[in-house]
């Protein structure tokens, strides 16, 4: 039996939950996990349903014959193939800590994901793609070059047909432009010191102030420079006994977990835009189980 999600948003009204769960009955689907959230400031209503097509419904059948009953609540939704792995480009420069253990999760299956790309500006990590035989891309980036440099990254993006592109500690700024043309397409990692600590060496500005928690965030990208909305979080104690150096180790453990947890959230679709914040919906049951140990 194939396994579908439906996600849907719209204005919030009685009698939503009800429209969705008889569809799917009348359809032959049964519902094996769902998600709601009524924004009582908003008025925007969110769900996520994971249905088991127990009598041959297909996905576009669902799509075209869920049509009426959107059309009458004025639904924005989408069916998706639980089967079905998402495209991903990542994009790295230099710290290679989250490029590593997005590598071994996908690997192992943790990360149902199809990395279609690996970018960087710099050659340091062309080995370790290509002996995962991923194809990677050297499009090196100065103030001279940016827009043709940016223009070729597009091009990876549409030759590749990739749905999400992920800065994983990727050390350039992306135009305006990009960031409209990939809204909600494009998730990045950084520590959670901003806006407090900015520039240069931000665990030793940390240190320097006494901080007792540091952490990371993992956000969509937007034109305002690490202030797209929000998706995964995570800190980490540290006492005055620790060295900036302890505090820089300990802050790429966190980013990669929060990143991982962003990425996996996004690919099953469990995360709403909601104007400048996001509703994530808890992940259903067996989401995180890998295929392999190693």
């Amino acid at each position: 039996m194939s396994k579908f999600a439906l996600t849907v948003t719209c204005p919030s009204t009685r009698g939503i939950v009800a429209a969705i769960a008889a569809f799917l009955a009348e359809q032959g689907c049964n519902i094996t996990d769902s998600s709601q959230f009524d924004d009582f400031e908003t008025g925007n209503f969110f769900m996520r349903v994971s249905v088991m097509s127990e009598q041959g419904a297909t996905l576009e059948e669902l799509r075209e014959r869920f049509a009426e009953t959107a059309k009458s609540l004025s639904m924005d939704y989408e069916f998706h193939d639980e089967a079905e792995k998402m495209k991903v480009i990542i994009m790295v420069s230099r710290f290679g800590h989250c490029l590593n253990d997005l590598l071994y999760r996908w690997r192992i299956g943790a990360l149902p994901i199809d990395i279609v790309a690996v970018i960087s500006n710099h050659m340091d990590y062309q080995k370790v793609v290509v002996n995962h035989d991923i194809p990677f891309h050297c499009i090196r980036v100065t103030k001279e070059n940016k827009p043709q440099a940016e223009a070729r990254i597009m091009e990876v993006v549409e030759e590749t047909g990739a749905e999400l592109v992920v800065l994983a500690r990727y050390m350039q700024i992306l135009s305006d432009e990009m960031c409209r043309v990939m809204s909600g397409r494009i998730i990045n990692i950084h520590h959670s010191f901003l806006p407090s600590f900015k520039g240069a060496n931000p665990y030793k500005q940390a240190f320097e102030r006494g901080v007792k928690l540091i952490g990371a965030t993992s956000h969509y990208v937007t034109a305002d420079l690490d202030e797209g909305p929000i998706i995964e979080q995570d800190t980490v104690r540290v006492t005055h006994a620790q060295s900036p150096e302890d505090y820089v180790s300990l802050g790429r453990d966190v980013e990669a977990q929060v990143l991982a947890r962003a990425i996996h959230a996004h690919i099953h679709r469990r995360v709403f835009l909601n104007g400048n914040k996001t509703v994530v919906f808890p992940a259903s049951p067996g989401s995180y189980a890998s295929e392999r140990m190693g």
